[in-house]
């Protein structure tokens, strides 16, 4: 049961990077590797200013900011040097990888001995695991609260417009490539946010640790509208929160499969993302319809 709620625990805690993922893959239909730059680089922030005695809740919102810093690079290079998506994003991790490795300093910090939000709660009676579980709670609630309140303002309405018809957009007074950068810093804010939160968890920030985060992140949001369809965008940012936590108990029970070798985690993300992607085509080749909600199919 512990392992079960460890692993659920953590799913809360990749949600935050999942919901990210959503904001560029699906509201502004971008493919952006930056992912697995911007997750590394929110551990690596908060771990080097927490070593050096800052508080592990500024340090936290530290990494947010340097999230959203890189997502404005990434999005500077996208609508001003009218580089493709796919690329910008790999230009951004390949030069946040230098960045990453000076801000640590080495491959590798750990926060042994140091205080982070984990430690502060089980200073208060709770164990690692719930007090994981109670971090992950506060911040998604904190997240798809703020996401669903901003997304329904004007400029909220406005990306979400540029992500579904730019010439539309545009033919309307929306300034499209100012609500892609937008886009591009709230989603690399929360995969950072991510990564610091992890790191906390993990009790250490490594160089390499954004290798794979975009499968995470797109497999957790995939796992959600193969299973959910046809929701307001507050209940499909929760839906991704349950795809984040259902993808780390598939994990789970692949790992806990006798002889499983534990280094091929990575492998096996890689094709359940693949299946994941099939089942809609396979949906359609069955002749399989969907439920209606609300009186839509």
């Amino acid at each position: 049961m512990d392992i079960i709620l460890s692993s659920i625990s953590q799913g809360l805690l990749w949600s935050v990077m999942a919901i990210g993922v959503y904001l560029t893959f699906r509201i502004l239909e971008i493919a952006d590797m930056t992912a697995e730059g911007s997750y590394p680089l929110g551990a690596a922030v908060c771990a080097t200013a927490i070593v050096n005695g800052l508080n592990p809740l500024l340090a936290t919102f530290l990494a947010v900011l340097a999230g959203m810093g890189a997502g404005l690079v990434s999005g500077l290079l996208h609508t001003k040097l009218k580089i493709p998506a796919l690329l910008t994003g790999i230009v951004t991790l390949t030069g946040l990888y230098s960045i990453n490795l000076k801000i640590l300093g080495k491959a590798n910090v750990a926060l042994l001995k140091q205080e982070t939000l984990v430690t502060q709660l089980q200073g208060l009676g709770l164990s690692k695991t719930n007090a994981v579980l109670v971090i992950g709670l506060v911040f998604i609630l904190i997240v798809v609260s703020a996401l669903t309140l901003f997304m329904n303002t004007q400029i909220g309405l406005a990306i979400r417009s540029t992500g579904d018809n730019i010439p539309m957009s545009e033919s309307n007074g929306i300034m499209v490539d100012t609500m892609k950068i937008y886009g591009y810093m709230m989603s690399n804010g929360l995969i950072a946010l991510c990564g610091a939160l992890l790191t906390q968890n993990n009790g250490y920030a490594d160089l390499n640790a954004g290798t794979g985060t975009i499968v995470i992140g797109l497999a957790s949001v995939i796992i959600a509208e193969v299973i959910f369809r046809n929701l307001r965008l507050g209940w499909r940012l929760l839906s991704v929160v349950l795809g984040a936590v259902i993808y780390r108990l598939i994990i789970l029970a692949i790992l806990e499969i006798p002889g499983m070798d534990a280094d091929l985690v990575k492998l096996f993300s890689a094709i359940l993302l693949a299946t994941v992607l099939y089942v809609p085509e396979l949906q359609k080749k069955l002749n399989i319809r969907r439920p209606k909600l609300n009186g839509t199919a």
